[in-house]
């Protein structure tokens, strides 16, 4: 099941590169960008809760999803290469084994445990 589901993020990266090239960026963007939403590591300085609460947001695919219509739909070619990037990353994320995670502890993810114990 594992690989079927790394599969299927693989399709949805690969999905993300497609859409990056319907908007007028050059290619270099995409590499340049695409780890920019682990900055939401930041919060957890603050405290897991809120780390975790931050992460979540800008790993969600919902919102990437979102920011990529909306500026499909109101031609706002940033707006769409924020949700490529964060859709994308996220996908890339989840190849990897690094989930949404749990306000306990970083490496408790909604695809499990990641890393060393």
């Amino acid at each position: 099941m594992s690989n079927l589901i790394k599969l299927e993020e693989v399709g949805q990266f690969l999905l993300s590169l497609l859409l990056f090239n319907q908007l007028d960026y050059a290619w270099w963007v995409f590499p340049a960008c695409l780890l920019l939403p682990d900055l939401s590591m930041l919060g957890y300085l603050i405290n897991p809760k809120i780390g975790a609460w931050i992460y979540n947001l800008f790993h969600h695919k919902f919102l990437g999803i979102s920011l990529l219509l909306l500026g499909f739909l109101w031609n706002q070619p940033p707006l769409g290469l924020a949700g490529v990037i964060l859709f994308g990353h996220s996908a890339m994320d989840r190849i990897f084994g690094y989930g949404l995670k749990y306000e306990d502890n970083f490496k408790n993810t909604h695809l499990g445990w990641f890393g060393k114990d």
